[in-house]
């Protein structure tokens, strides 16, 4: 369901303009325009109101007023979402930019509590000045806030260590769906006094209500040794990764796989970015660790390669010699998204499937597509240590008349069937949003989406926040 903006009542406007600051509230339609198109120009929203709160308490009198009248609400945060979860299309529009705030590092409790409006990259540079790391990376962190990244449980190149952003989440502070504001910013490991609520607000789209602020995990600085390898086959890479695991345990903190041909293309198409080891060999892989300290890392990852290079699980491989080096690895990696005929005018899937299947399912997939659709080209790469692949199907470079985009629906849903015949799943890391929600109900369980709706239902009775995403109530 979703409001026409066009049929807010004046006694709506009326009162949020007298209970919010000028600098609060836009009807300006080039103002809200930036608010209404997602960062890669694939879906475009409509609203006539944009709110844009300085504080906490903002947001609680406007979502207040919006119960009120029964007006929808749409949260954003840096709008760096790829499911079509944080456009309104008829809701107001509710940007949490302008609360930006580091609250307060606790370098000894190892925390840093944030408002949600506040980007990675700003929480990133707060933890380095006090000697501490944040963990959670990812492509978009200069745009991405934390209020959208709890929103969406982000996840990024370091799960494999530390986990997604729930895992990353020690407090929340959130107002409900009724304008009242639930303070839960408290930096514990441990709290066992009842339901741990924040958990649900996570991963949730803002359907259940707006994070206003979080209170998050930092760890002491790591040093880390990076390698970029070279290999045959993707069962070599999963028998890689279990060498790297079984010899250097949790300090794996990323294991990237990447395809030969999404490697050149983001070589050819994304300035500054190039294969560090250029060959003949399909794959790619890229492996992290991290210790307190630079030498162990430095010998754990020799001795390690040492052993896959007389196993026969590695052709090639190169060792970064210093950050500035081991930076130009993850640009490649980083740049892979971009990439416009891989990722950006290809049928994309965000899934993720059991580790040991990942082989089988990068065979049997590309042998079904090729069989069904024609001769597509397959872009893959993604997280292989948490079993998450990006895998992108695109037109044949050479292809005489376009074959993709007529069967786009075959193709999802073919890729999708296989995903969830091999226990995985269809969203790993970016959310269902609208784009996917008409095949949740094929690929979740009748009891687990109508749980899911009762908690809705109760949180949200009237279904203001962030309507129709995920699932219809």
């Amino acid at each position: 369901m979703t409001h026409d903006a066009r049929s807010l009542p004046q006694a709506f406007f009326d009162e949020i303009k007298s209970a919010l600051s000028e600098k609060s509230w836009s009807i300006d339609p080039e103002e809200i325009s930036p608010y209404l198109e997602d960062w890669r120009g694939n879906y475009r929203g409509h609203s006539q109101l944009l709110i844009k709160p300085a504080s906490t308490e903002e947001v609680a009198i406007a979502v207040k007023i919006c119960a009120k009248h029964n007006i929808p609400i749409t949260p954003q945060g840096g709008n760096t979402g790829l499911v079509n979860a944080g456009l309104a299309h008829g809701e107001i529009v509710l940007s949490l930019k302008r609360m930006n705030t580091i609250r307060d590092v606790d370098p000894l409790n190892n925390s840093i509590t944030v408002d949600a409006g506040c980007i990675l990259t700003s929480v990133h540079s707060a933890a380095e000045d006090n000697d501490r790391f944040f963990p959670l990376s990812l492509g978009s962190q200069g745009t991405a806030t934390i209020g959208g990244l709890i929103s969406t449980n982000a996840g990024g190149v370091a799960v494999l260590r530390y986990g997604m952003m729930r895992d990353l989440l020690l407090g929340i502070e959130v107002v409900t769906a009724d304008g009242e504001i639930w303070g839960g910013l408290r930096g514990l490991r441990k709290d066992n006094t009842g339901y741990d609520l924040k958990h649900l607000f996570a991963g949730a789209e803002g359907t259940l209500g707006i994070v206003t602020g979080a209170c998050l995990k930092l760890f002491p600085t790591p040093r880390t040794a990076t390698a970029w390898l070279a290999l045959e086959t993707p069962e070599h890479a999963v028998d890689l990764l279990s060498l790297f695991r079984s010899e250097a345990g949790d300090t794996v903190t990323s294991f990237e796989l990447m395809h030969k041909s999404g490697v050149e293309l983001a070589a050819a198409e994304i300035t500054g970015c190039r294969d560090p080891l250029p060959n003949e060999l399909p794959w790619r892989v890229l492996v992290e660790l991290s210790f307190a300290d630079e030498a162990l890392a430095k010998s754990t990852l020799e001795r390690t390669l040492e052993k896959a290079f007389e196993s026969g699980l590695i052709a090639d491989g190169t060792i970064a010699a210093s950050l500035t080096h081991a930076e130009e690895f993850w640009k490649v990696r980083e740049s892979l998204p971009l990439v416009k005929r891989g990722f950006l005018t290809s049928v994309n899937h965000d899934i993720s499937i059991p580790v040991s299947r990942i082989a089988e399912f990068l065979n049997e997939c590309e042998a079904r597509l090729k069989s069904d659709v024609g001769d597509v080209d397959i872009f893959a790469f993604g997280h292989l240590g948490d079993g998450n692949l990006h895998y992108a199907v695109a037109e044949p470079a050479s292809a005489e008349r376009p074959i993709i985009k007529a069967q786009a629906e075959h193709i999802t849903d073919l890729v999708h069937t296989l995903v969830t015949s091999m226990g995985g799943s269809i969203s790993a890391e970016h959310g269902i949003g609208l784009l996917k929600r008409h095949e949740l109900p094929d690929h979740k369980n009748p009891a687990e989406l109508e749980t899911m709706r009762r908690i809705k239902r109760a949180l949200d009775p009237q279904n203001i926040m962030n309507p129709g995403r995920i699932f219809t109530v």
